[in-house]
């Protein structure tokens, strides 16, 4: 049986952030808010090695205080261009790249698990991402959570910021408390490391741009996005509420106390 080539994880690391500035640093719990996912990442069975790819000395500093590797980067407009970067320079040898986002500190491993078993057992696609089951009105109708709709063979057809797909002539409230036909899209990527650089040199499309989804530039190129589907996803922490709950979760769970 032929061997897996290497899978890495690579969390794209920016110092600043709107909404809650230096977000990545702050450590009222005892560790840096992006040592959870890194420490998650590093649990994930299928990867080989996580590496954090950064536009800043001082979390680079952070990173190889907790232990981990750090690469610096130069600028980029998005995460994935920055990951793509230290993949061409520092990972030759890798088969599959997983995108790992610093801001979700809960994130499970078996879900990196899940995108890395996609890519390895069906060749013909080009990456995978994840989604969970819509349960509520709010998310639905939020265009900040954005939904995908996919194939009956789990491959992506569509992603937006509306409501897909659209009832007609129904109440979508009762669909929502059964077997809901909505699923929330969620920022965790996996990518065959040649495509991965290939698709950061494509033009963005003309969907991603009417959207603001960078994942409608694969799609609209006719990549094959795996989709596998979980119950639950991480949270994201992206103002300083997100952080102050995440904050007294940490102190309830061991895993989120500091060493």
């Amino acid at each position: 049986m032929e061997t897996p080539g290497r899978a890495v994880g690579v969390i794209p690391a920016r110092l600043q952030s709107t909404r809650l500035p230096r977000k990545l640093l702050l450590a009222d719990t005892g560790r840096v808010l992006l040592e959870y996912a890194w420490r998650a990442a590093c649990r994930a069975k299928s990867l080989d090695e996580v590496i954090v790819a950064t536009d800043s000395e001082e979390i680079a500093a952070a990173v190889r205080l907790f232990g981990g590797r750090a690469e610096l980067t130069g600028e980029h407009s998005s995460g994935t261009d920055r990951v793509a970067e230290v993949v061409g320079r520092c990972c030759a040898d890798a088969e599959i790249v997983v995108n790992v986002q610093g801001d979700e500190p809960e994130l499970e491993p078996d879900q990196i698990d899940l995108l890395v078993a996609s890519l390895r057992n069906e060749p013909g696609l080009q990456m995978s991402t994840l989604a969970c089951p819509i349960r509520d009105r709010r998310t639905l109708e939020d265009p900040s959570c954005v939904k995908v709709v996919t194939g009956t063979d789990g491959r992506a057809l569509y992603f937006s910021r509306h409501p897909i797909p659209c009832v007609r002539d129904a109440d979508p409230e009762p669909l929502l408390a059964g077997d809901s036909p909505w699923l929330l899209h969620v920022g965790l990527y996996a990518y065959r490391r040649d495509y991965l650089l290939e698709l950061t040199r494509l033009a963005p499309s003309p969907l991603e741009q009417l959207e603001r989804l960078e994942q409608l530039r694969p799609l609209q190129h006719g990549a094959a996005i795996g989709v596998s589907v979980a119950e639950h996803s991480a949270v994201g922490i992206d103002t300083p509420d997100d952080y102050a709950r995440f904050v007294v979760r940490a102190g309830d769970c061991p895993e989120g106390r500091a060493a």
